[in-house]
């Protein structure tokens, strides 16, 4: 990952709203998240114009179990305000892992070692890549992302989340 930033730490209002956009489906959220993360000024410096938005994808069962995405929400909600291009379908998730959650960091990596493609070759190759993401814990995700991302071309990945385990 070549840069980064987060709201602030995985816990109190970040972890309720986290968890009311990704458990209990309050979309609106993302919109909300979205304008924090838009009004810091080192988020803002990643997402700048010319960058490309990609969010962390769900595995295809874990978005038709869910209904969404809560990573691309955020991304689209952030790129309309950052007045960027959001790529939805540029990563996808190939195997479906189990959840992170409760793995120590080296079963995380090994988890999703190989689980992300670029399928859209052309929406990252030779850009700036910010992925998007809601949480981020390890980074084993992130870096699995963007080790796909680098091979399909991407100049630079940075990484956006709303929270941090820290």
């Amino acid at each position: 990952m070549d840069a980064g930033f987060s709201l602030g730490p995985y816990d109190g209002v970040l972890r309720t709203l986290v968890h009311e956009l990704k458990f209990r489906g309050r979309r609106a959220v993302a919109s909300r998240l979205a304008e924090a993360l838009a009004a810091e000024p080192a988020a803002r410096a990643l997402v700048a114009p010319g960058v490309v938005l990609v969010p962390v994808p769900l595995h295809p069962r874990r978005r038709r179990e869910r209904g969404f995405n809560q990573a691309e929400l955020l991304a689209v909600e952030l790129g309309r305000r950052a007045g960027c291009d959001v790529a939805p379908l540029a990563l996808v998730r190939r195997k479906d892992t189990p959840p992170q959650t409760g793995l120590p960091a080296a079963a995380r990596r090994r988890n999703v070692h190989g689980a992300f493609a670029v399928r859209r070759r052309a929406q990252v190759a030779g850009r700036i890549v910010v992925l998007v993401d809601d949480v981020t814990t390890t980074g084993a995700t992130a870096r699995a992302c963007a080790v796909a991302l680098r091979e399909a071309g991407a100049l630079e990945v940075r990484l956006v989340t709303a929270a941090r385990v820290v």
